[in-house]
Order: C-alpha cells, then sequence, then structure tokens
C-alpha cells in the first residue's frame, strides 16, 4: 500500500534515538522530508546525516518557547512546507511519589506537557487541511506504571489536551493523533530495566506480561507512526494507538 508520503514533509522532534528516530526512519524511508531535533547540534546534525538528503537537523528543547516556530520555518524553508509534527520527548526521570522534588515536576512540565502544547498550537495555525498532529506518549495514559510518577501525572493531561484538540481542529480537516508504545527496545526501556537488581529477570518478567512475549522493536513503532502520519490514514483521528504487542486488554 502506498501510504502517500511522498514529498511530505514533518517536524519530528527528540528524533536523535529511540521512538522519535524510529518515526523519522520510517517516514524518511517512504519518501517523506523531515526536520528531527535534539537537544544539542551534534546530535541532531548526526541523526540527519544518517537519514539521509531527506533529512535536516535542528538542535531544539521543546521547553524553549521560541523553538515551535523555529522548527515550523526551518521545514517551510528547506523543503517548501509543511504536512505535520509528531511530538516526541525523552521520558521524565524515573521515580516515586516521595522521591520527586518541585524542581523535577517543574522542568518535566516546561518539557514534556507545556512544550508539545506549545508546539502543537503553534503547528495548528500553520497546517492546512490534510495537516496531522501526532503525540508519542505511553501506556501510562491508561494505566499507571510503577516509579514513573512524574510520567504518569503529564502524560495522560497530554492525551486529554490531544482529545481536545482533534475536536476543535477537525472541521478544518486537521487530524490529531496519539501513539502508547509499550515496552519497545529502546535506550530509556533497557535503562529502566537496568534499575533494578536483575535486569535480565526483569525484562523476562516484563515479556510474560505481553501476549506477543517479547519487546518491540524501534521499527515497529516507526511503521505505526507513519502509518497514522500518513494520508493513508486520513479517516482518523481523536484515537490513541497502543503500541504495545497486546499489553492494553481494554477496548
Amino acid at each position: 500500500m502506498d501510504l502517500g508520503l511522498k514529498d511530505r514533509v514533518y517536524v519530528v522532534t527528540g528524533a536523535t534515538r529511540g521512538l522519535g528516530n524510529a518515526a523519522a526512519r520510517e517516514l524518511v524511508a517512504d519518501g517523506a522530508k523531515v526536520v528531527v531535533t535534539g537537544r544539542d547540534e551534534k546530535s541532531a546534525a548526526e541523526a540527519a546525516s544518517a537519514l539521509g538528503p531527506g533529512a535536516v537537523g535542528v538542535a531544539a528543547d521543546n521547553a524553549d518557547p521560541e523553538a515551535a516556530g523555529r522548527l515550523i520555518a526551518t521545514a517551510r524553508e528547506r523543503f517548501g512546507r509543511f504536512d505535520g509534527v509528531l511530538i516526541s520527548v525523552g521520558g521524565p526521570p524515573p521515580g516515586f511519589v516521595a522521591d520527586t522534588t518541585d524542581e523535577q515536576w517543574q522542568s518535566a512540565f516546561e518539557s514534556v506537557f507545556l512544550g508539545a502544547v506549545r508546539l502543537a498550537r503553534t503547528a495548528a495555525a500553520e497546517l492546512a487541511e490534510g495537516g496531522v498532529i501526532g503525540f508519542v506518549l505511553s501506556g501510562s495514559v491508561h494505566e499507571p506504571i510503577p516509579g514513573l510518577t512524574i510520567s504518569n501525572g503529564l502524560r495522560p493531561g497530554l492525551a486529554g489536551f490531544a482529545k481536545s484538540l482533534a475536536d476543535e481542529l477537525g472541521p478544518r480537516g486537521i487530524r490529531v493523533v496519539g501513539l502508547l508504545p509499550g515496552r519497545v527496545d529502546t535506550d530509556r526501556v533497557r535503562e529502566l530495566d537496568g534499575l533494578s537488581a536483575d535486569p535480565e529477570a526483569t525484562r523476562a518478567a516484563a515479556e510474560s506480561r505481553i501476549p506477543l512475549r517479547r519487546y518491540g522493536a524501534p521499527a515497529e513503532f516507526g511503521r505505526a507512526s507513519a502509518f497514522l502520519l500518513s494520508p493513508a490514514a486520513s479517516y482518523i483521528t481523536g484515537v490513541m494507538l497502543p503500541v504495545d504487542g497486546g499489553v492494553r486488554h481494554g477496548f
């Protein structure tokens, strides 16, 4: 199936590694152009170089109020158009309620929540009919994950914002979608497993609770992202799609 991605242009934040990078890779593989971001210029440039001539890297922090406008302007200047954005940020620091400080909450709110809201709001003002705004969230939207208190607090709020935005932008022909990754084999997930006394046993236990009995590959998440962002998904909006191997048992 042709996803209709050829020559479409997307901004993908947090795309120097992990899930954002996997999504950018699949978009480029299907013919799209991407502006990829990372927090420092070197990592953003290296990520773009690895993706090929269809990518440009920009150093940007989602917490920076000027970042959103700058990224969209780069898409237009470099590739001549802007069709959508996938908002992905690194996970906030792990910790339980008693371990997390006001400073950690404030920092995560600025980057994970407010930065995402600002980028989506800026994109909404710039997109035409057929545009799309995607959010990389987490299974914690539906069920808290032990030891990820800050993420548990912020991700459901973003899902609510995304649903509201889908309703507001629908009449303009602009879609809003969310992806809820489960245990995808990224550096972040390996880092979280590594916090336990026995990472291998922790992974085995997690895999035993996944109906497909394995962690997802980043490319599998990337392909799901590319589909939802593509014109092939033109009648899909307001959804939160689990990419978790079947962990979520609700409808």
